[in-house]
């Protein structure tokens, strides 16, 4: 048996990875991610569909070999010893993973089970797991019946079986109304409170706002930029003037009249009519647009000023719009997943 690979002296993360590379015939899946999630805290890995989250999320969790680089996990290296990896390590997907034929009780007394639990000691982790995540009246009926909501935290509640260390949430409020998002963030902010490690990848910016501590946005295989929401706001403007444009006629030359008034790149959305102005210097800018646009006769809708949001961010460092729709599965590939 292998040797589990401890993480580099002096190094405290609870994942960490480092110029991770994985190709699929022609396509570059990863092209040299590095990553690092401190202890108890949250990570959100952003990016748009293809960009190499759901990749990374295979290597990290030992599902997929990468072609070169090392990562860790609690501080075991994923290549070299996967197996002290998946016991510290707790993985809910994008769509719960419950028996539906099963009540919430028995997938979690069969999850305790498989982890080597006895049969006291998993019937007492059911019952603790069911109360925590407010599934206790509904313990003995079988999950086929519960809500999207209900099944999402069952299957949290499975990947928390075995106490870890580290838990990746991959796209975890895909497909939930605002109720079951909502009872999904109180969770991750109570696993946070006890000193779990989250991993998080999501398409809602508005969720890694509220929930991550760190952001690291991914495109086309590479980590482009790291930190917390603040310090990524801050590289795209201090704030952003929104102004409706409703005459499509009027649109190409109003982005043309104001994109002087500041040194960050101006966004019009075509669909909508809606130009967007980063700017550090709000108000004034504010008061210039409104002058330049009353001068030029170009007929105005709703004008906001306000600070810059993730998804901001997003568009600026990527040049995509976001989505809220559900990510794609894992790239297609005839290679086997890894088997150490």
């Amino acid at each position: 048996m292998s040797r589990a690979r401890p993480a580099p002296p002096g190094d405290g993360p609870a994942l960490r990875a480092e110029g991770l590379t994985k190709r699929f015939g022609t396509k570059q899946a990863l092209a040299g991610v590095d990553l690092d999630a401190p202890a108890g805290t949250v990570l959100g890995l952003l990016g748009p569909n293809g960009a190499g989250k759901t990749t990374t999320v295979r290597v990290l969790t030992t599902l997929l070999r990468p072609d070169t680089g090392r990562a860790w996990v609690a501080g075991h290296d994923v290549r070299t010893a996967p197996e002290a990896v998946r016991a510290r390590l707790g993985l809910s997907g994008q769509y719960a993973a419950v028996d539906e034929k099963l009540t919430g009780r028995e997938n979690l007394y069969l999850v305790a089970r498989l982890y080597g639990t006895g049969r006291g000691p998993a019937r007492r982790r059911a019952a603790e797991l069911l109360d925590r995540f407010r599934l206790s009246e509904a313990a003995d009926r079988p999950s086929g019946t519960y809500s999207g909501g209900m099944r999402r935290r069952l299957d949290l509640a499975g990947a928390l079986v075995a106490r870890p260390a580290v838990v990746v949430l991959d796209e975890p409020t895909t497909g939930l109304d605002p109720r079951g998002r909502a009872d999904t963030w109180e969770c991750v902010r109570e696993l946070v409170a006890t000193g779990t490690t989250v991993l998080l990848t999501t398409q809602y910016l508005e969720e890694a706002d509220q929930l991550a501590d760190s952001v690291a946005v991914i495109d086309h295989g590479r980590v482009i930029a790291q930190g917390t929401a603040s310090a990524l706001k801050s590289r795209v403007g201090g704030e952003r003037l929104t102004l409706t444009l409703p005459d499509p006629a009027s649109r190409p030359g109003a982005l043309d009249l104001l994109a002087p008034l500041t040194p960050h790149r101006p966004h019009l959305d075509p669909r909508t009519g809606v130009l967007t102005l980063p700017t550090d210097h709000g108000p004034a800018t504010l008061e210039q647009a409104l002058a330049a646009l009353r001068h030029a006769g170009v007929p105005l809708g709703e004008v906001s000023l306000a600070p810059p949001t993730l998804d901001d961010v997003f568009l600026a460092l990527t040049g995509q719009e976001t989505s809220t729709a559900p990510a794609p599965g894992p790239v297609p590939t005839k290679e086997p997943a890894w088997q150490p």
